[in-house]
């Protein structure tokens, strides 16, 4: 979270070349510099494309907004605004330097904090959301509006951005002996604990926890369902909590035990330092999933993904004279997918 602006912008943290000690950093500081910018660019690029997608959709069908959508468009600039910090990032892994100067250096940290926790927030607010309507349909009908949409997408954005004030205050560039340096530096160890338990409770725990239970009481009912969508659906559930338990457990994991400095072992040093590079990669990647996860999977999403393609020029997309007889199949499974698509 508020660290992330220490794992990411403060690349000397991962190195910590010491002149005094054998342990030599210098294979690590050239992977780092391929593997960085390599996966990050790669990582921008679908992001923003998937991403960008969603919200172009989205926009264009605004006056059929409802609350799935409203989630589903806050979670696409979630991560939007968090891949557009990793080009900074990517540059600053490859120069060795900061040449941004403080006041990039203090806002990119934020924002990249800022759309990771919105990010992790807008994903529980859908999975509780999928809870309230399958568990409890005729009680919150009422109450899911636009104007409690508002108020829920404020909350959730005014959180994301209170707990990333920290790193917004600590983050500073500083003259480090190895140049400019964009750097977490918090007052006292007090606050990497803290950062560090709110990353692994905030982005990790409480997250899977919801997921978890939420999901296991929606399982049993979808499966009682008449609908041919029924096992798809629950495919889709159980690989949204493994996609997101694997992409993000090995890096809270990695930077929890970094923190607790088990072993001062320079092998051992070396391969945690290698393992938090890898894994917070591949975590970071987990917002080029989202899209896919919880938007294309949805056939009513693709429709519009089609239609708004076709009108863009897109000639090689077939026609869709299947509209009428999708639309006889869809009034005889009206009241399952009204249900499923909340989860779809």
């Amino acid at each position: 979270m508020a660290d992330d602006a220490e794992n990411v912008s403060d690349y000397s943290d991962y190195y910590e070349a010491n002149n005094s000690s054998p342990c030599s950093t210098t294979a690590l500081m050239d992977f780092g510099k391929v593997f960085l910018p390599t996966f990050y660019s790669l990582v921008f690029v679908l992001g923003v494309i998937g991403n960008g997608l969603v919200v172009c959709v989205l926009v264009k069908h605004r006056h059929k907004t409802n609350l799935t959508d409203m989630c589903l468009f806050n979670l696409a600039v979630s991560d939007l605004v968090f891949v557009f910090t990793l080009p900074f990032y990517s540059h600053y892994s490859v120069v060795g330097e900061w040449p941004f100067g403080d006041f990039l250096c203090r806002f990119a940290s934020g924002s990249h904090t800022t759309g990771f926790l919105s990010s992790i927030f807008f994903m529980v607010v859908m999975t509780l959301d999928r809870y309230m309507v399958i568990m409890h349909a005729h009680k919150v009908a009422q109450y899911r509006t636009f104007r409690a949409g508002i108020a829920l997408t404020a909350f959730v954005w005014t959180m994301s951005l209170c707990f990333s004030l920290p790193g917004l205050f600590f983050t500073k560039v500083t003259n480090e002996s190895t140049g400019v340096a964009c750097s977490y530096k918090p007052e006292n160890d007090a606050w990497r604990l803290y950062d560090i338990l709110m990353k692994n409770v905030l982005g990790l725990g409480i997250p899977l926890l919801v997921m978890i239970v939420c999901y296991s009481r929606i399982i049993p009912i979808l499966l009682n369902m008449r609908s041919t969508k029924k096992h798809r659906v629950v495919k889709l559930i159980i690989s949204i909590v493994i996609a997101f338990f694997m992409f993000w457990a090995p890096y809270n994991i990695s930077i929890l035990l970094e923190f607790l400095k088990l072993s001062t072992d320079c092998n051992s040093h070396q391969s945690l330092k290698l393992s938090i590079i890898v894994t917070e990669t591949i975590a970071y990647s987990h917002c080029c999933l989202n899209p896919i996860i919880y938007a294309f999977v949805g056939q009513k999403f693709m429709r519009r993904v089609l239609q708004m393609l076709k009108k863009c020029g897109s000639g090689f997309l077939p026609s869709t004279r299947e509209n009428s007889s999708h639309r006889k199949s869809s009034v005889r499974s009206r009241s399952s997918d009204a249900t499923t698509n909340f989860i779809m």
